[in-house]
């Protein structure tokens, strides 16, 4: 009688490999044992019909119980390791968590600075922009009430970032000249 798991189905597509380890070691475990449990029934039906015999009996039941505990053994020392291999695993799992609340760097946070801006602006520029046709058929944009008030806002950001810019080259190309 072989028990077989793979892939741990049946017990859970979240559970730890390690555990899932576990449970097939001892299912193993159990394999081991309830064999040689059924060789000592075997043996307690088998008739002895001289001394020979029963020593021979004798001596295969205590074969089996050294099996029994042999398959014990095996499993309590694997359970040490199995400790440890738990420990590792919940260990990286900690880690690529910790990785994900990670600080974002200053780059990042501008980043999503900027599309939080640009999604807002958008949002108010609908709001604010109508679009007129004169009788040449050309559309015209105006903008209104808030919306003038961040175009000019992102203007300004947008023409101080190219003088910073502009001034980090200025710099750069001086400091090659030198």
């Amino acid at each position: 009688m072989q028990i077989k798991y793979t892939n741990g189905i049946g017990w859970g597509s979240n559970m730890l490999k390690s555990s899932q380890e576990k449970l097939q070691r001892q299912a193993e475990r159990d394999s081991k044992v309830a064999f040689f449990e059924a060789q000592k029934e075997n043996l307690k039906n088998r008739e002895s019909l001289d001394l020979d015999d029963i020593a021979k009996k004798l001596e295969l039941l205590h074969s089996y119980d050294d099996q029994i505990a042999a398959a014990k053994q095996e499993y309590n020392s694997s359970q040490m390791f199995h400790v440890m291999d738990e420990a590792i695993e919940r260990g990286e799992q900690m880690a690529k968590e910790a990785k994900k609340n990670e600080p974002k760097t200053e780059e990042e946070r501008r980043e999503e600075a900027i599309k939080e801006a640009n999604g807002m602006l958008s949002e108010i520029l609908d709001e604010q922009l109508d679009t007129i046709s004169d009788d040449n058929g050309t559309d015209t944009l105006v903008i209104s009430g808030k919306g003038m008030e961040y175009c000019k806002q992102l203007y300004a950001a947008e023409s101080e970032n190219q003088t910073e810019e502009a001034d980090a080259e200025n710099l750069r190309l001086k400091s090659m000249q030198k």
